[in-house]
């Protein structure tokens, strides 16, 4: 694949001098698509992912309102907009072939699509913090929690393991505190309510096995790239979840892939729908975290773009890493709306040939204001653009359509149903069962009482050595597997080691 190798993104404008294309040697360098609801954006979005696909390129994106689902389908030639659309793409210079995307749905849910399930090792004290909006000392108790169990090799998989870690931090809170620091037990219920409210939010289903595979969307078809859409219009009643979620793929395609520096094409791209959930409210070490991720990502083969609808949605370490600007129609009816529109202008390089600021407020449906990289990685000079109409089908699948792509996926019966893994529950019920044997035997075999006075002999005992975190943590979950509460609460070891972070 050459130097030159490009997906057109549209052209055609009054002002267009050439069609405007993302060169796909810079399609690790990272995107931004923003505009008013109604003006175009998940097209756009569409377009992109369908022409990254098309060059071989696998993608990712979240499908928050259904019109997504589209990709997998190819457009209507006999449809009510075909001939207009022909007309767009004469007037851009490309040629309008209706074809669908390989797409794979998923769904946290399960429901329109494959669960995607991760393992709370995977998603770490932080993320799961910032995701049940913990204070700092509840985020300390969490790292707590986090550090024995890697210390003890236990395996944090579900949200039934993180219970048992913290009745465990709760019950021997002054032990754990003279050497992790201080552990308040209010802090610890604090948390554990925090969790129910997770659970609320259908995280139970989220967090588990089997986890997923990278590999099972970075793929290819046909020399196609996969399109995964994750079905998020429910998901995105719990915006948190759908937050975390996100940035937890991202961070998993940091630490998982290899450095690839600058390749031809990108390895994945990664579309990052409603931005402004991740950011809105975030603590500055979470924002931090993400310009990091965002900045040493590009040298994995991995373009990450936001899609929001004002650039200001977007903090300023994270704005100033998006080469790649595409900006659709924007609306300035109020002063906070004007200053707005002035800083979105002011982030394109300037074209004598028109007013940026009135160009982004008078672009129609369709239409948007663009600055791609060009050669060294330069930013282009904005452009009027009209956005090339899309091959796949223009709204969303019905329900038979979405069942049948789900059903003939590649990775059908892979992740549907979940796993329960040989664990600490199975481990420690057998212990208790085991202990409570013991006892029956201690008792029939125990000394017959003494003779006038009606008591058995109890022999003095040599005091019990302290403890370690590790026995104390099966003397706390032997005891809670006595409770209906405890059985409930209690499960956390996996044949293989803790992944920690």
């Amino acid at each position: 694949m050459g130097d030159d190798a490009a997906i057109v993104i549209g052209g055609g404008g009054e002002t267009a001098r050439d069609a405007q294309k993302l060169l796909l040697r810079y399609g690790n360098r990272h995107g931004l698509i923003t505009g008013a609801t109604g003006t175009g954006k998940t097209v756009t979005l569409q377009v992109l992912a369908e022409e990254l696909s098309a060059a071989g390129v696998p993608c990712f994106a979240a499908d928050v309102k259904g019109d997504l689902s589209g990709l997998a389908q190819p457009g209507d030639p006999g449809g009510t907009g075909h001939a207009a659309l022909v007309r767009r793409a004469e007037t851009i210079g490309v040629t309008l072939e209706y074809r669908a995307a390989p797409v794979v749905f998923w769904d946290l849910f399960g429901e329109q699509g494959h669960p995607v399930r991760a393992t709370v090792a995977d998603m770490g004290p932080l993320l799961l913090s910032r995701l049940m909006e913990l204070s700092e000392a509840q985020e300390g108790v969490m790292n707590i929690a986090f550090r024995i169990a890697d210390e003890q090799g236990l395996a944090l998989l579900d949200l039934k393991d993180l219970r048992a870690m913290l009745a465990f931090i709760g019950e021997n809170a002054a032990e754990i505190g003279r050497t992790y620091g201080t552990v308040a037990p209010q802090t610890v219920g604090a948390i554990q309510r925090q969790l129910l409210i997770l659970e609320n939010q259908g995280a139970t289903g989220f967090l588990g096995e089997p986890a997923l595979r990278l590999a099972d969307m970075i793929a290819t078809e046909g020399g196609r790239g996969r399109v995964n859409v994750l079905m998020a219009d429910r998901l995105m009643q719990a915006p948190r979840l759908y937050a975390m979620f996100l940035l937890w793929l991202l961070s998993e395609l940091f630490e998982q892939l290899p450095e690839v520096g600058d390749p031809e094409r990108p390895v994945f791209v990664f579309f990052f729908d409603e931005a402004h959930l991740l950011f809105k409210g975030a603590p500055k070490a979470l924002v931090e975290k993400v310009a990091l991720v965002v900045r040493l990502i590009r040298s994995k083969g991995v373009g990450v773009w936001f899609v929001t609808q004002n650039p200001d949605d977007v903090p300023p370490e994270v704005l100033g890493q998006l080469g790649n600007r595409i900006q659709h129609a924007l609306r300035a009816y109020t002063p906070r709306e004007a200053k707005a529109l002035r800083q979105a202008a002011g982030t394109f390089r300037p074209n004598p040939r028109f007013d940026t600021e009135t160009a982004i407020r008078e672009v129609g449906t369709g239409e948007a204001v663009t600055s791609l990289l060009e050669a060294k990685g330069v930013p282009g000079m904005v452009e009027r653009t009209l956005i090339r109409p899309p091959a796949s089908r223009m709204g969303p699948l019905d329900p038979a359509e979405r069942r049948a792509a789900v059903a003939g996926s590649p990775v059908a019966g892979h992740y549907e149903q979940a796993v329960d893994s040989w664990s600490a529950h199975e481990i420690l019920t057998e212990r208790a069962e085991a202990a409570a044997r013991e006892a029956a035997r201690a008792e029939v075999t125990a000394p017959a009482p003494q003779p006038g006075t009606g008591r058995r002999y109890e022999p003095q005992r040599p005091a019990r050595a302290k403890a370690s975190l590790g026995e104390e943590l099966a003397r706390t979950v032997v005891k809670q597997l006595g409770t209906r509460e405890g059985q409930r609460l209690v499960r956390g070891v996996l044949g293989s080691l803790f992944r920690g972070r």
